[in-house]
């Protein structure tokens, strides 16, 4: 039995609605693609800035440590991170923010912890979620120094014989203050990573 033509135009309306839902629910999914995107660098920028933060400690401690070298009593507190007179490194999360199109919104330097929290310069955009177009995300990273070596303890400087160090993966260095190649690198001394 052959369907009336009234039975045919009734289910045109209702595949018009099921078209509109899917292109409706399409939609939606497009704006929390936007939004997980724009999240995502928000991240990306928080990462970066912590870790160019400790960065900066880093090398500064790093340096310290190599104005230092010809006298090993000063040589642990600034392997644990201690040294008076750093300049802040925070200045420098705030170069990588804005290289990755964000803006620090608070940076906390505790010691060889480092806590940045940023805002994305790029809002979630138009969508068909109402007042997207103003929202921009956030997120935050902490980035922390380990330091990485040790000497013997009571070391000192004898007849201009340094102590060694002994540093990751076992690693030995026995500085000579007036050969600059025999210092370890910053990245030997310490290490910069991202902590959840």
């Amino acid at each position: 039995m052959t369907p009336s033509r009234g039975d045919a135009g009734q289910a045109f309306p209702i595949y018009i609605t099921v078209v509109a839902g899917l292109l409706f629910l399409a939609l939606a999914y497009l704006a929390v693609g936007q939004a997980a995107a724009n999240r995502n660098g928000a991240q990306t920028a928080a990462d970066a800035a912590a870790l160019a933060a400790a960065q900066d400690t880093r090398d500064q401690l790093a340096g310290r440590w190599a104005d230092v070298v010809r006298d090993p009593a000063k040589w642990r507190d600034i392997l644990n991170g201690i040294a008076a007179g750093l300049a802040p490194s925070c200045p420098r999360a705030s170069d990588l923010a804005a290289q990755n199109d964000a803006s620090v919104l608070s940076c906390h330097e505790d010691g060889l912890d480092f806590r940045v929290e940023v805002k994305n310069g790029k809002s979630v955009g138009d969508s068909i979620i109402p007042g997207t177009e103003s929202v921009h995300s956030t997120a935050e990273a902490l980035a922390v120094i380990d330091p990485l070596c040790t000497f013997p303890p009571g070391a000192d400087a004898a007849d201009d014989v340094l102590p060694e160090l002994t540093c990751k993966d076992n690693r030995k260095w026995t500085p000579v203050p007036d050969d600059p190649t025999s210092l370890p690198e910053p990245q030997d001394l310490f290490r910069v990573h991202l902590a959840d």
